[in-house]
């Protein structure tokens, strides 16, 4: 056997392997609040360090244009099938590698360039995949913006209606990576189906909510739905693009391949079927609602310390801080929460500025401490950590939170490890 195939990554590499070393020990002794984030299953680790990252394939099972395929056709014919069942639709692609890619496949099917699409703002809690100007998707096509009622922080509908038939975009774009609140499907399906658009949900961050019953599904009501694995879904990295009509599907299985990828990751996609197969089990239900139930009680913590919240609450697993009121930026928060082995992400609010080293805002999430095992008490004792460290900004402050978080980190081991 050639020494490549059987030497360790400690002896081939040690400076990688004492990174991945490094990063297995910071998870497990921080709390993770990036609402991006969250912590697979093992059976999902297997997957994705398996030797079917060998196998390179192109096409769709049964039409590929390598041979070799019969086994990972296998696997993704089974993450068809569990996509479908888990969202309730007849169609279900699992080969794009982010969610980005499958909303680029989603335009490529859709839209032309040049053409105008309404979307979410970044500020108000929308994607850069959405149409921001620095994004090929703001490049390649008209982006247009709503955004969100400068004192409740919500989504009004009436305004972007008005929007909508003054603007006339073909295709209108529902969720994002910040907005804390249920979207209003329905409303926006008829706004729609008003201006003859075509209706697309990113669920991004929201796919496992509305996995587990946690939250209302947009699969009725949109014409195309796309979504990533990981965040609430709790799988590896990667996208999906979903729709209850399955005549899209010729159109959506071109766009992903020829259209704006090649071979598939084959590896991640077994790994995207086995946490979609999670999904299906009785016990995520009890996790989605777990996890909405934590973001609330955060949230009722964080106000109860005198921090301001974005919409005053949360329907979702994000909870969004206002720290404008207490004279600091979400950068700064970042910075002070980190050094009591708090991770989280500085993030722009309604109507904030471009800079983002002044934004804000922070951006927090309750999914990966969930998964570890917090609950309500938990996230009741950490909304007031936080508090506690964002209004008196000490050193005092930093070591008490930080002697907390250890209890906690070491009372909720991650796969097992101490």
């Amino acid at each position: 056997m050639e020494p490549h195939l059987r030497n360790k990554l400690a002896d081939t590499d040690p400076l990688i392997s004492q990174a991945l070393l490094d990063e297995a020990a910071r998870q497990n002794s921080q709390i993770e609040l990036i609402a991006s984030e969250n912590i697979v299953s093992r059976a999902v680790l297997d997957a994705l360090g398996h030797v079917m990252t060998n196998k390179t394939l192109e096409g769709y099972p049964g039409a590929r244009f390598h041979g070799g395929g019969q086994f990972v056709d296998v696997v993704e014919q089974a993450a068809i099938d569990r996509a479908c069942e888990l969202f309730g639709c007849e169609y279900a692609n699992v080969q794009p590698h982010s969610g980005s890619q499958a909303n680029l496949a989603v335009f490529f099917a859709l839209v032309k360039p040049g053409q105008r699409i309404l979307s979410l703002d970044l500020a108000a809690g929308g994607h850069l995949s959405h149409g921001l100007g620095a994004n090929l998707s703001g490049r390649w096509f008209e982006a247009n913006h709503y955004g969100v009622d400068r004192e409740t922080g919500l989504i009004d509908y009436d305004q972007l209606e008005s929007q909508a038939v003054e603007i006339k975009p073909a295709l209108l774009i529902a969720g994002g990576s910040a907005y804390p609140r249920v979207i209003d499907f329905e409303r926006m399906a008829a706004i729609a189906k008003k201006i003859d658009a075509r209706f697309l949900v990113d669920m991004a961050h929201i796919a496992g909510l509305v996995a587990g019953g946690a939250h209302p599904s947009p699969i009725p009501h949109a014409d195309i739905v796309t979504c990533t694995t990981t965040k609430t879904l709790r799988g590896p990295r990667g996208g999906i693009i979903l729709s209850k009509d399955g005549g899209w599907r010729k159109k959506l299985q071109s766009a992903v391949f020829p259209g704006v990828q090649g071979s598939i990751h084959t590896q991640v996609i077994a790994a995207k079927a086995i946490c979609l197969g999670e999904a299906l089990r009785p016990d995520f239900r009890i996790y989605a609602q777990q996890v909405k139930e934590n973001a609330a009680t955060l949230a009722a913590a964080l106000v109860a310390q005198g921090i301001k919240i974005i919409s005053g609450g949360t329907d979702t697993h994000i909870v969004l801080l206002d720290l404008s009121p207490n004279g600091m930026t979400g950068k700064e928060a970042e910075i002070i929460l980190s050094r009591a082995n708090i991770t989280s992400n500085k993030n722009p609010i309604p109507y904030d500025v471009g800079n983002p080293e002044k934004w804000a805002g922070l951006r927090l999430g309750v999914a990966a401490a969930t998964t570890r095992g917090f609950g309500q008490e938990e996230f009741r004792w950490l909304g007031d950590i936080i508090g506690q460290l964002l209004m008196k900004r000490s050193d005092d402050a930093v070591n008490s939170a930080r002697g907390k978080v250890k209890e906690f980190c070491d009372a909720f081991p991650i796969y097992g490890e101490a």
